[in-house]
């Protein structure tokens, strides 16, 4: 069938697949956040970060995994999970467990409320959109959720050493919010047999007719990003710069979907997020 899940991954997929890339968009954007705000982040601070979203992530895709029987998966990264359900679970248990004590032996206080702060609407998600409400018509699109989400979680560790007002890192955060937003809702767009087949709600399903609007967004985006690189501080501007790349490469992605396929596709939507690698090289 069209777009089912082959048998063999190509080696492209395996950071998808194992839900690693984004806890690397992570890492990078919480590094980019950091360096533009004036906030001080120490390794642990990255190392904590990327395993939280790692276990929400590989949560989210097993709990899909289990629910749907094998012939409805449709790609290889909910496949993996489905096959290797235990071992990934023995894993999964291993890290939160690991995670839990690493963050108690490394954060301050008020590092952890934060964090725990964060840790309830995560859950929330999961168990919402997961199990709950999966088909509801009018929960909250998944993509916002997780846009949200994602953003509050590059800045969390930030925030709580300095003020993050409009000017100072705001406009930045709410950027880089949009940014992720748009790569899910394109993600949804490719994917939308993907969530019809596996009976999930997506934005893409939701507002079918919103198409060419989500489509627009990383070309708007980039241009917004690109007009505020002029007016910024050198640390700011570098983070403009960042997040007008990522638009553009987004932008670009979506244009040749249609050549490479879904899986394509969704293997380097993520990876477009990288950009602040480059300055993190030769900055940090």
């Amino acid at each position: 069938m069209e777009g089912s899940s082959p048998d063999k991954a190509h080696w492209w997929q395996w950071p998808t697949i194992l839900s690693l890339d984004a806890p690397a968009v992570a890492i990078v954007w919480q590094w980019l956040f950091a360096q533009t705000t004036g906030a001080t982040l120490a390794w642990f601070h990255h190392v904590i970060l990327a395993a939280a979203v790692w276990l929400a992530y590989s949560a989210d895709r097993w709990i899909e995994g289990w629910r749907l029987p094998p012939e409805h998966i449709q790609t290889q990264r909910h496949q993996f999970y489905q096959r290797h359900r235990w071992t990934t679970f023995g894993v999964w248990l291993v890290l939160l467990i690991s995670s839990i004590v690493f963050s108690f032996q490394n954060l301050n206080a008020t590092e952890l409320k934060a964090g725990l702060l964060l840790l309830a609407p995560v859950i929330a998600y999961l168990l919402s959109h997961q199990l709950l409400h999966r088909k509801h018509p009018l929960r909250v699109p998944k993509e916002l959720c997780v846009a949200l989400l994602f953003s509050a979680g590059i800045a969390i560790f930030s925030i709580t050493q300095i003020t993050v007002d409009f000017h100072h890192g705001g406009i930045l955060l709410i950027l880089f919010g949009l940014l992720c937003f748009v790569d899910c809702a394109l993600i949804s767009i490719w994917e939308d047999e993907v969530d019809r087949q596996h009976g999930q709600t997506s934005l893409a399903l939701q507002y079918p007719g919103g198409h060419w609007l989500a489509r627009l967004h990383p070309w708007i985006i980039a241009l917004v990003s690109l007009g505020f690189v002029f007016n910024a501080s050198e640390a700011s501007r570098i983070a403009f710069v960042c997040i007008s790349s990522s638009a553009l490469i987004l932008g670009l992605i979506d244009l040749r979907q249609h050549h490479h396929g879904r899986e394509w596709a969704r293997a380097l939507a993520d990876f477009s997020l990288l950009t602040p690698l480059i300055p993190w090289l030769f900055i940090g």
